[in-house]
């Protein structure tokens, strides 16, 4: 009985240590998964998490896709990037629009921002001026 419950304590950490879901950035003390800089702009960040729960912080999104050249695809779980219009609020990479723009610097240079909808990004394109881009052209550009 006793070694039944100790299975199922076990049990139920592994279950939650590895919960794949985002973790929160602890701007100014976290550093850069890729470039080694410490994160500090909340409108830039971005996350990876592993299909283990494994979070991988970075300080733009731009560090985000270049890592993901040194891992294998079938360990990713979530890819999410800071929402521009909500600085430090992480959404999923795939779904969201993006703006390289000289008007929006970000703190690795490539003036690379995120938004979670279009017509966010189209006001601020208006503004800033820039290309628009969702997940995979933007993988697509900067893997070029």
């Amino acid at each position: 009985m006793r070694n039944l419950l100790y299975v199922l304590i076990a049990s139920i950490f592994l279950c939650v240590s590895c919960e794949v879901k985002p973790k929160e950035i602890a701007y100014g003390e976290a550093a850069c998964h890729f470039c080694r800089m410490t994160i500090v702009d909340h409108q830039h960040a971005a996350q990876l998490v592993t299909h283990k729960g494994k979070v991988f912080n970075f300080d733009a999104a731009e560090c985000m896709v270049n890592y993901l050249d040194e891992i294998d695809d079938n360990t990713i779980g979530l890819l999410l990037v800071s929402d521009y219009n909500h600085p430090g609020k992480l959404i999923p990479a795939e779904t969201a629009t993006f703006i390289i723009s000289e008007g929006i610097p970000s703190p690795m240079g490539a003036n690379l921002s995120s938004f979670s909808n279009i017509k966010d990004a189209e006001r601020i394109l208006s503004e800033k001026g820039g290309d628009l881009y969702d997940w995979q052209s933007l993988i697509t550009l900067l893997k070029n």
